[in-house]
């Protein structure tokens, strides 16, 4: 929550997707002006939990800022892009389709012309020589404006979030407010476990083997990946993804309509019929959402939502750094 008598900051967010990172930077002090998503079922989302929010269902691509002049000269332009993927592991249309929404969203900065600026993708953006002709661009882009920026990379298991989530971080300043910040500094003594996280739920149902489960889920999670829009049904992730899951006992092949019941019979040496799957609320608290926050659409549309969002956690660490940096 903001600090009394602090006076909220102003922002645009741009591919909001179900509002993890927005949601962060309002605990963390920001008050959106405009949100950007081009899916119904996300827009759906926002307004869903955030009423008073001026949501935009629009594609970035087609998007002007002139006629959406309160979005001028913002304190904070913020962005949770689709993940920028290596050419080898995905099509070239769809990582065409990646690199234009991320220069598009570079290039709103000329009409735009935020005090800051937040962008939240892939580790692998930051670090990996594929990407330096990306980090390149950039670069040559917001020297040109006058920005000064740090590229950096967060896990999310720092930040109290249950789950191993790396992502790439840029952060950019006009004037010398880069000066002030700082990367935020991990704010969990120790990453918290699947078990311990999702104990309570599992048991609400009055199933006795929660706790056993519990005390065994005894890490972190992997990377909760939301997959395609265009394919497939909903799982917790790729092959490996899915082993690590089974380790702790749980069905990383689908998502459950509700959690265990009492005569539910947890014995993994059966195969998936002895695993319990994750419910997308639970998935949603691995991911760092608060309880009360609502997804729309069907089980699946949901699942993505969650599975492609920013943690909020992270966004709010995130926020109050770069909150600070503009106050200072």
């Amino acid at each position: 929550m903001t600090t009394p008598g602090t006076e909220l900051l102003r922002s645009l967010d741009v591919c909001s997707g179900a509002g993890g990172l927005a949601l962060g930077l309002e605990q963390a002090g920001f008050q959106p002006v405009l949100l950007l998503d081009n899916r119904k079922v996300a827009c759906e989302t926002l307004r869903l939990n955030r009423p008073t929010w001026d949501v935009l269902e629009e594609d970035l691509l087609d998007f002007d800022p002139y006629e959406h002049q309160q979005t001028y000269d913002v304190d904070l332009l913020s962005a949770g892009l689709p993940r920028v993927k290596a050419t080898a592991a995905v099509a070239r249309r769809e990582r065409d389709t990646e690199l234009k929404l991320l220069e598009a969203t570079i290039m709103l900065l000329h009409g735009v012309q935020p005090r800051a600026f937040l962008l939240e993708n892939v580790p692998d953006l930051v670090i990996k020589d594929e990407h330096a002709p990306i980090r390149e661009f950039v670069h040559a882009e917001l020297e040109h404006l006058g920005y000064r920026y740090r590229w950096f990379v967060m896990n999310a298991a720092d930040f109290g979030v249950p789950q191993n989530r790396r992502q790439g971080i840029l952060v950019a300043f006009k004037g010398d407010a880069m000066d002030a910040f700082t990367p935020p500094a991990p704010t969990a003594d120790r990453h918290t476990t699947v078990g311990e996280s999702l104990v309570d739920s599992m048991a609400s149902r009055g199933w006795p083997g929660a706790r056993a489960w519990a005390a065994q889920a005894n890490q972190p999670a992997p990377t909760i990946v939301g997959g395609s829009w265009d394919r497939g049904g909903a799982d917790l992730g790729p092959t490996r993804t899915k082993e690590v899951w089974a380790r702790m006992g749980v069905d990383g092949g689908t998502v459950a309509d509700d959690v265990p019941g009492p005569d539910f019979h947890w014995d993994p040496s059966l195969g998936r019929t002895g695993m319990m799957p994750l419910t997308v609320a639970q998935a949603a608290r691995v991911q760092g959402f608060p309880d009360d926050w609502c997804f729309a659409g069907r089980k699946t549309a949901q699942y993505r939502q969650v599975g492609h969002a920013c943690p909020p956690p992270v966004g709010r660490a995130l926020g109050r750094a770069v909150a600070a940096a503009l106050r200072s």
